[in-house]
């Protein structure tokens, strides 16, 4: 993009790169208002972001990341999205381990929130991960990353992150909301115990996991009805919706852990976090 910005920010330091993109912090000149600008690398991927673009545009949740300008340039583009507060959930989990129950729970139900907005507009994201989610200082949870998000029902490829995708996905069937689940249930998982629902290290073996193997026992037996209504292999044996699902954690932890757990789990996460990277 020849060092193009959008005009009328000025960047502030780069968040992180990848393949496709590269996200930067800015401001917005004109009040100062702290944002993430995310650029287009690679112009044969300019239709796709324009995707994300519109796809983001119809999601409106505190829980997911709010786009406030998509910019064309010759070749290049961007995505200007609202500053999220914390870090990412993997940096989070890979500084402090598992987290406390109610902490998962927390940052579960925050997640499954993002998911009720997003399937509401009618988008699969397809790639709900611990560093596609932003956790603050007190437990808020921001989703981020719509770049391989689809319309519900839309035939796919088996693209995604492997550790996270529930069977369908694997086997390229149309695009459903029980997706989202499945990989956030699996990610509540990770939270609980600091590994992920299935080891292997080889794509077909863990194809194979996903298709084939048991559900996986949480190390909090209470937590298992959520682990089993989020991570069953039949989509028609999962949870029926993300509010179900909402549903169900907070039936669950009113329980387990009293009327409070909310404001009881927040002090499990770090006093102050570091500014946010968008995955690019």
């Amino acid at each position: 993009m020849d060092g193009w910005t959008v005009p009328g920010y000025t960047t502030i330091e780069t968040l992180g790169e990848g393949a496709h993109g590269r996200v930067v912090a800015a401001e917005r000149d004109r009040d100062g208002r702290r944002v993430a600008v995310k650029y287009l690398s690679d112009p044969a991927r300019r239709a796709a972001f324009a995707t994300e673009a519109r796809h983001l545009s119809r999601v409106r949740s505190r829980h997911v990341v709010r786009l406030l300008d998509h910019v064309e340039h010759g070749d290049g583009a961007a995505l200007v999205m609202d500053h999220a507060p914390g870090t990412t959930l993997k940096s989070l989990l890979a500084e402090t381990g598992p987290l406390a129950p109610q902490a998962a729970l927390l940052v579960f139900r925050g997640a499954l929130r993002a998911l009720e907005a997003t399937h509401r507009a009618g988008i699969v994201h397809r790639d709900l991960k611990p560093g596609n989610l932003l956790v603050g200082p007190r437990g808020e949870v921001t989703l981020i990353d719509y770049g391989i998000a689809v319309a519900t029902g839309t035939e796919t490829t088996p693209i995604g992150t492997p550790a996270y995708m529930p069977p369908e996905q694997w086997q390229a069937l149309p695009a459903t909301p029980s997706w989202d689940l499945y990989a956030a249930t699996a990610v509540f998982f990770e939270c609980l115990t600091g590994a992920r629902p299935y080891p292997a290290r080889y794509i077909a073996e863990l194809a194979a996991q996903h298709l084939y193997s048991p559900v996986p026992d949480a190390d909090d037996a209470r937590l298992q009805p959520l682990i089993a209504a989020g991570l069953a292999k039949d989509p028609e044996d999962r949870a029926c919706s993300a509010a179900a699902l909402v549903r169900a954690v907070d039936h669950l932890a009113r329980r387990a852990y009293g009327l409070t757990w909310t404001r009881r789990a927040r002090p499990h996460f770090l006093p102050a976090t570091p500014a946010f990277v968008l995955a690019a």
